[in-house]
């Protein structure tokens, strides 16, 4: 009796589950290639694909209510009151959403990558360093006096950075310390 009634929604709950999926895996599929060509590190890649997983989870959860009969006018005002609060959250902390839109679209566009040496043109706080992890906030960049910098992902897109690929790094590296040893030896500084 109970198949019987709700046979039409359980086989549009099954679809959808099905449908989103499969979305899922493509998704991801379609990540992991990327990353793989344009050699982005397997942690990062990690986080975009939890960014997927919550989206997905999302969409199914948002689409099982509306089959099972959830009125649209009680899901929109339940909606509009998580996103009231939502909003009000990240009006006090805005950085938060934008860091992570940040990290996001780094990891599509952006051509630096962990063990890149890079320059932070900042006027207050110029760094340099090289790259030790990107995170979905923020960029850790490790200076030459051993300091970790963690800098916000949305100030990465907002200043202008110089890359300096590991290998170019490492002659720049050797040559200064050529310099510094024949300064010395000659006296002068």
């Amino acid at each position: 009796m109970f198949i019987e009634i709700y046979f039409p929604q359980l086989l549009k709950s099954i679809f959808i589950v099905i449908i989103f999926l499969v979305l899922r895996y493509t998704a991801i599929s379609v990540i992991k290639r990327y990353a793989k060509k344009f050699e982005r590190l397997e942690h990062r890649t990690g986080l975009i694909m939890k960014h997927v997983d919550f989206a997905v989870v999302f969409f199914i959860i948002l689409c099982l209510i509306l089959i099972w009969g959830v009125q649209i006018k009680d899901l929109g005002l339940v909606m509009s009151s998580v996103f009231a609060v939502i909003g009000v959250g990240f009006f006090a902390q805005w950085s938060i959403l934008s860091n992570i839109t940040s990290g996001v679209i780094m990891f599509f566009t952006f051509p630096y990558k962990i063990g890149d040496y890079i320059k932070i043109h900042d006027k207050e706080f110029p760094y340099e360093g090289m790259i030790e992890d990107i995170k979905s906030f923020h960029v850790m960049v490790r200076t030459k006096g051993n300091e970790l910098i963690t800098y916000p992902n949305s100030m990465m897109l907002q200043k202008g950075v110089t890359v300096i690929k590991a290998d170019d790094y490492h002659e720049l590296t050797h040559e200064e310390a050529e310099h510094d040893k024949n300064m010395t030896e000659h006296g002068t500084d």
